[in-house]
């Protein structure tokens, strides 16, 4: 499985948080049991108070199996996917 940072953003005016509809949906998406049955392993989540981003750490065997899982993130704002790895092998190998 490889790490991944995501980063979802969308405007205050697409700001699913008010829409009980589809906030329910997206928490849905990042419950860890639901991910797993997709092959995703959600880490970590954070949201930045009143920055409409969003940040995940997940394991996923690869990058489109990832955007494929999080398409609704991606149809109300941004979706990037990144391959990422520990400070520690970071620093074994030597660079970023």
């Amino acid at each position: 499985m490889t790490v991944f940072v995501v980063e979802h953003a969308h405007t205050a005016q697409t700001c699913p948080a008010g829409n009980s509809q589809l906030a329910g949906g997206l928490l849905q998406i990042v419950a860890p049991k639901n991910a797993a049955k997709h092959g995703v392993a959600i880490r970590a989540e954070a949201v930045a108070n009143g920055q409409h981003h969003l940040y995940l750490i997940v394991e996923a065997a690869n990058a489109d199996v990832l955007r494929s899982y999080l398409a609704p993130f991606g149809q109300l704002g941004s979706l990037t996917v990144t391959p990422s790895s520990s400070c520690e092998e970071v620093v074994h190998r030597g660079a970023c």
